[in-house]
């Protein structure tokens, strides 16, 4: 069995869901500390919210991209393109902008959370502040990795999910060594490792996205009889070929199937994709490090 296509959701899982058990334990923990134990039950009640309220929401994106396609008649392809490169744009952007703020944020966020808790704490509906202060923060979490599985994922769901699954169930396991039985995880370091591996497979997403957009624009030249491709070369609108790995690394066989699941290689890779492919590297890539080295 091809098991390539649960490491990628498995890493992103991992960590979003790692950062979600940290608000979920920096919250026990201050209830705790005030003596508020009785509103544990709405702590909980807020993670199986968020869990199930992410799984809704990619139900019904599933769905819906299923719905329009088999709805579009000869369009079919064409619309799962574009919503196969709109899907990776949005995923891009909010991955990219979770990695950066909680690198930025990871020193503040206990006192940010204190700070929240104690306003809850102070209204009279402290349960229900609680609930949608954790119900929000499982869902950011799970909502991204919903636009990660449908911009990656387009063909076959199971696998994704279950590493999905998995890296939920490890994330979960982690922060329960953390603040239940108080075993000592270097957060810091983990979170470096797992964000240098997500950058990259961010950066897979900017390739796939890249592409997509390349066949959209190649379908419709042939859709509507009008030519919207630049040069003359074999791409649409990356340009000339850069890459051919065909014979030397192809991505339908190991390792290079492994490397196209976790990281977006392509066998054929062209110039456009390698130049937004490292831009995209160099611009978050920079300032992800130098978060890194303010912290340090």
């Amino acid at each position: 069995m091809d098991l390539s296509a649960a490491f990628p959701t498995f890493i992103v899982t991992l960590r979003e869901g790692f950062e979600a058990a940290l608000v979920v334990g920096i919250v026990v923990a201050c209830l705790q500390k005030a003596q508020q134990t009785q509103l544990y039950r709405w702590v909980y009640f807020g993670v199986v919210g968020g869990i199930l309220a992410s799984i809704g929401v990619g139900i019904i994106l599933a769905n819906t991209l299923q719905g329009l396609t088999a709805a579009s008649g000869i369009y079919a392809p064409l619309i799962k393109q574009i919503l196969a490169a709109g899907f990776g744009v949005i995923a891009i952007a909010m991955l990219s902008w979770m990695l950066l703020w909680m690198s930025k944020q990871a020193r503040s966020m206990k006192g940010e959370m204190q700070s929240a808790i104690d306003n809850a704490l102070n209204n009279q509906n402290a349960g229900a502040g609680i609930f949608l202060l954790v119900f929000i923060a499982v869902l950011r979490e799970g909502f991204e990795t919903v636009l990660f599985i449908l911009a990656k994922f387009q063909e076959s769901w199971l696998l994704p999910i279950t590493g999905a699954a998995a890296g939920l169930i490890v994330a979960g396991v982690m922060g329960w060594l953390l603040f239940a039985i108080g075993i000592k995880i270097n957060v810091r370091l983990f979170f470096q490792i797992m964000g240098v591996f997500l950058l990259l497979i961010v950066g897979g997403l900017v390739l796939s996205a890249a592409y997509h957009f390349d066949q959209f624009a190649l379908l419709l030249s042939e859709l509507s009889n009008n030519n919207w491709c630049f040069g003359n070369s074999s791409s649409c609108l990356l340009g000339i070929q850069i890459w051919d790995g065909s014979i030397i690394l192809p991505d339908q066989t190991f390792p290079g199937i492994v490397l196209k699941a976790l990281f977006g290689y392509r066998q054929t890779l062209y110039l456009l994709q390698i130049i937004v492919y490292l831009t995209f590297l160099l611009v978050v890539g920079t300032s992800y490090w130098n978060q890194l080295k303010i912290k340090n």
